[in-house]
């Protein structure tokens, strides 16, 4: 039988890891990436405290380090150790795609998510200490943020921008995108491997519209009551085909043409956070749902292992474009404020990165207050 995740390549999409943790690198990555296709990578502050809390893989190399570095010292030590062994088992594939795949991710802290300035020098210090060309540094796409996107690509450096929502910000991201490419192509610097993705999270939409809804369910009777019911599950699936089209869009007009003839790839969008929360829904509805060529879709292990069992690879994502409109406008009907739900979503996302950084970091305290009473 057919591997399903092998056909997701055929059809254009390319899968990664929303995973990491040192002992994939005894042999189980490797079979991931020649049995699975898996082709690349990400990493943020959450993988990494579940990666240390949860193993006794780090603790020698914490222990080592000693009591008197600072925990975020140590911390990024390990998950710049982490991602360049990870970067060397996708090289190949790196190579063999010339700069299209092959790629892990390394996040800046979630402190940084409103400060431009802060944003690049963490991102040049990441960048430089991976030393890798197939790291992608991960920027969360915030409205601060965008300086800082634009800069950082300018100057060359892989750039995974994160934790975006709302189609409105992505035109942004796709704006800040654009100006660099055509700034270092302007100073006669080369395109051609230079790589990004916009990663749109999924499933968390969802889980806070359908809250949202059933506040609405619960409060109302008739047509309002209906309606509210027919759009529970459906927001987030239809936010990102909008986003696909807006991709499209841009990437099919003139002013991607000349970046195109100058060498560039697309910025291609990426589908994250595609487990799906609710269980109720199929485990792989986010993945099913958003299939489509130029596109990018990272699985936790739990979905990656469910879309290989049962996972229904077909292009999606053009289907009931005119019906993702509505939807989404009929929010409005139901007395949901979809931008309202996207901002607060952002800045969610900011403090639950914040709040498993935090831990993390008293993680790694706690074995290094070992050491000193060793």
């Amino acid at each position: 039988m057919a591997n399903p995740l092998n056909q997701l390549r055929e059809l254009g999409q390319s899968i990664w890891l929303d995973y990491i943790r040192r002992d994939l690198f005894d042999g189980e990555l490797a079979r991931l990436i020649d049995e699975d296709d898996l082709a690349g990578m990400t990493s943020n502050p959450t993988i990494f405290d579940g990666a240390i809390s949860d193993s006794d893989l780090y603790d020698d190399d914490i222990r080592r380090a000693g009591s008197d570095v600072e925990p975020d010292v140590v911390f990024e030590r390990l998950a710049v150790a982490d991602v360049q062994r990870a970067a060397d088992h996708f090289r190949p594939l790196y190579d063999s795609t010339e700069g299209k795949d092959g790629f892990v991710s390394i996040e800046v802290r979630p402190s940084l998510a409103y400060d431009a300035d802060g944003t690049v020098e963490e991102v040049r210090r990441l960048w430089a200490a991976s030393d890798r060309p197939n790291v992608m540094v991960k920027i969360p796409g915030t409205y601060e943020g965008l300086p800082a996107i634009s800069e950082c690509l300018v100057e060359g450096i892989n750039i995974n921008i994160t934790l975006l929502f709302s189609v409105n910000r992505y035109h942004g991201v796709m704006d800040a995108w654009f100006s660099a490419l055509e700034e270092r192509v302007d100073r006669h610097l080369p395109v051609d491997r230079l790589a990004s993705v916009a990663s749109f999270f999924v499933s968390r939409v969802d889980s806070m519209v359908d809250k949202r809804l059933d506040q609405v369910i619960e409060a109302e009777t008739g047509d309002k009551r209906d309606l509210a019911g027919r759009l529970k599950g459906q927001i987030a699936i239809a936010n990102a085909r909008l986003a696909y089209q807006a991709f499209e869009e841009r990437v099919q007009a003139p002013r991607f043409a000349a970046l195109a003839a100058a060498g560039a790839r697309v910025q291609r969008p990426l589908w994250a956070s595609t487990s799906a929360k609710n269980p109720e829904y199929s485990d792989v509805y986010y993945v099913d749902s958003l299939i489509g060529p130029e596109t990018v879709n990272t699985l936790p292990p739990k979905t990656l292992d469910a879309f290989r069992d049962h996972g229904d690879p077909l292009v999606r994502i053009y289907e009931d474009r005119k019906e993702c409109h509505e939807m989404i406008h009929e929010l409005g009907h139901v007395g949901i404020d979809f931008d309202d739900v996207t901002q607060e979503l952002e800045k969610e996302g900011v403090s639950k990165f914040g709040a498993s950084y935090d831990q993390l970091l008293e993680t790694i305290r706690r074995e290094q207050r070992l050491v000193q009473t060793a």
